[in-house]
């Protein structure tokens, strides 16, 4: 049975799922502007939501940590850049991928 998890890099920009301790996918994205950086810690994902609208792109997975999340974007000119308000945005459709293999309760670390 797959133990999924993903580790975000900030430096790289880059998140990578992971079954068990195995790369299976790499994804670019944005993440927080210096004013607004993306916190680093170890957080889980707490819900999903499909098409939450507006700058959220395609999919919402929300942190358990308030307000801040992993979502598709409205503005794709921004993947691989410091923009966001502190959320990971990834490109929509990767985003729906990255949907299918994460649940309520899979485990994230930013650093």
């Amino acid at each position: 049975m797959p133990a999924y998890r993903i580790i975000i890099d900030l430096e790289t920009r880059m998140l990578h799922l992971l079954d068990q301790d195995i790369v299976i996918h790499t994804y670019p994205i944005a993440i927080g502007r210096i004013a607004l950086q993306t916190p680093n810690g170890e957080f889980v994902i707490i819900n999903k939501v499909p098409f939450p609208g507006g700058p959220f792109g395609a999919f919402w997975m929300g942190l358990s940590i308030p307000h801040y999340g992993i979502h598709g974007t409205n503005d794709p000119s921004s993947i691989g850049k410091m923009v966001s308000h502190g959320c990971i945005r990834m490109y929509n459709d990767d985003v729906l991928a990255l949907s299918k293999y994460v649940s309520i309760g899979t485990r994230v670390t930013i650093r």
